[in-house]
């Protein structure tokens, strides 16, 4: 009996189904493979690349040298060592860190023919990233109210905010960035990865990752918000 070409069709396009469904789930058991992240930036546009290139370098400058003297005057000028002004040069070395996590390798993408980077070097940088832009949130937080208490208690403020206590909360806030960021790059590192490994951004940030997971992020979603 010959078989109905319909039917043979069918199955033909089933085998393909079952065949196509069987190396996705292949390849996403074998998701802990995924050794690096393609940055696609601005692939689409060649021209624009150099414009931003220089464009960025000196803004990095620039912010290199600004908060590089800013730090350098108050820590040679004994006038300037009162607690708003060592908030401030705290706050121009996070700076420094912040930047100095994600435009050199934003520099680096606008150069190479391959703009890749390794799982590992996504996660320091996200680390990295992370932990100087939750440290700074808080800081800023502290310094509004260093200003409060300055303002409203002026004659309490010598002892309100002592060497001890804005010593304290500034490393407070730099302990509870840190910490903070582990446990979101750590959370990241155990989400399993589809194949696609394609990053529509310039550098590893952490929603751009969570982005490219193949397994629920709630957790990751919570733990941000939280």
């Amino acid at each position: 009996m010959q078989p109905v070409p319909g039917k043979v069709q069918i199955n033909q396009a089933c085998a393909r189904v079952l065949l196509e469904n069987s190396v996705c789930n292949m390849e996403r058991t074998n998701d802990s493979t995924l050794t690096e992240f393609v940055l696609v930036g601005l692939s689409a546009y060649p021209k624009l690349q150099t414009v931003f290139f220089v464009l960025i370098l000196w803004m990095y400058l620039m912010i290199l040298l600004g908060n590089g003297v800013l730090i350098s005057v108050i820590i040679c000028d004994s006038h300037l060592h009162t607690p708003m002004y060592f908030f401030l040069c705290n706050l121009s070395f996070l700076d420094v860190c912040y930047t100095s996590s994600s435009v050199p390798l934003i520099l680096a993408s606008f150069l190479a023919v391959k703009k890749t980077v390794s799982f590992s070097g996504c996660m320091v940088q996200m680390f990295i990233s992370f932990a100087m832009g939750a440290t700074e949130c808080i800081l800023l937080g502290i310094m509004a109210l260093d200003r409060y208490v300055a303002i409203c208690y002026p004659l309490r403020y010598p002892v309100i905010m002592s060497n001890g206590a804005y010593v304290a909360m500034t490393a407070v806030s730099w302990v509870t960035g840190l910490v903070d960021s582990v446990v979101q790059t750590v959370l990241a590192m155990q989400l399993p990865f589809c194949p696609n490994n394609v990053i529509n951004h310039f550098v590893c940030e952490i929603l751009a990752i969570l982005k490219l997971a193949c397994d629920d992020i709630s957790i990751n979603v919570i733990s941000m918000t939280g």
